[in-house]
């Protein structure tokens, strides 16, 4: 994405033995200006869009985005239409694709990815930590064999790069994709196996920019000191301070909260620009789980977003 990860890709997919990647040549150079992309970041809307039209072009089997410093990964199938896979997805693929592999060591994510990675740990025996966000977190964790976050961020070779690094993460989701192609299946239906494995669980996030850092904590302490005991027609069954923390993370200025068994919720301000931040996890089972999914977070959106307004 008009970054510096272009020829350290190539390279490396070719020392993998990997055919040459099908570059998007608007965005493959580096430009400062970003021309193509106003906000070089996978995650933001559009800016795949072009890589999307460049994969229905070629029939490709996967997208593959890097953000301008090529830490990120962005991942993108087709499964009936082209789509981006959310960052827990992905996170999702390259556990159970690892702990498959019979993974030693640990599996690590952050308190705002999904749970789901807990739950694959512990299914094959692997030791499971949760970090506050940010890789400076995740990165000191010893023995680690893979670690992400659901804002694109993974590690899945920690002796190479002990740290988030779209060029390995890229490279291991093709290695993925290739050997369920030679088998017959894809990244899709490996999707499906793992929900039907553990039970869908889909995530979102609502972000709502701050005008200052005042009223982000105005919004927080508001949220401490009179949270609602119901929200959107769920009780709320749990709550937690992470401020004051009692499960051995160090403290930091966020809530997590449960609604019933299923609905996590957690929300902070960002710590990298002026929004606050709410975090959504829903679990469902059965054949209809995706649209119960759905449902569940329309019917939040409003209410969740009236809490992030003080």
């Amino acid at each position: 994405m008009h970054g510096v990860g272009t020829e350290t890709l190539r390279s490396v997919f070719h020392a993998a033995g990997f055919a040459e990647p099908i570059l998007v040549s608007a965005q493959a150079e580096p430009d400062p200006d970003f021309p193509t992309a106003p906000f070089p970041n996978p995650e933001e809307p559009g800016a795949i869009d072009l890589a999307l039209e460049t994969a229905r072009s070629f029939n490709a089997d996967i997208v593959i985005a890097n953000d301008p410093d090529a830490d990120r990964c962005a991942v993108a199938i087709n499964d009936g239409q082209w789509r981006m896979l959310r960052g827990d997805e992905v996170g999702a693929i390259l556990g159970e694709y690892l702990a498959r592999k019979n993974a030693q060591g640990v599996f690590a994510n952050s308190i705002v990815s999904s749970s789901l990675l807990s739950k694959i740990a512990d299914k094959y025996g692997i030791h499971f930590v949760e970090t506050l966000t940010g890789f400076k977190y995740l990165s000191k964790i010893p023995n680690l064999t893979f670690g992400y976050e659901e804002a694109l961020g993974y590690c899945v070779d920690n002796h190479s790069v002990n740290d988030k690094d779209g060029i390995s993460a890229g490279l291991k989701i093709v290695e993925i994709a290739a050997e369920l192609k030679s088998k017959g299946s894809s990244l899709s239906e490996f999707l499906t196996e793992i929900w039907a494995t553990y039970g869908y669980y889909f995530t979102s996030q609502i972000s709502l920019r701050a005008s200052n850092l005042s009223e982000m904590a105005k919004v927080m302490t508001a949220l401490r000191s009179a949270m609602p005991h119901e929200i959107a027609g769920f009780k709320v069954s749990q709550f937690a301070d992470l401020a004051r923390p009692t499960d051995g993370l160090p403290p930091t200025d966020g809530i997590r909260f449960w609604l019933g068994d299923a609905i996590r919720i957690i929300i902070r301000p960002s710590g990298t620009e002026p929004k606050i931040k709410c975090y959504i996890e829903i679990t469902s089972h059965g054949d209809t789980a995706h649209d119960q999914a759905i449902a569940t977070l329309a019917r939040l959106q409003g209410p969740l977003t009236s809490l992030l307004v003080k």
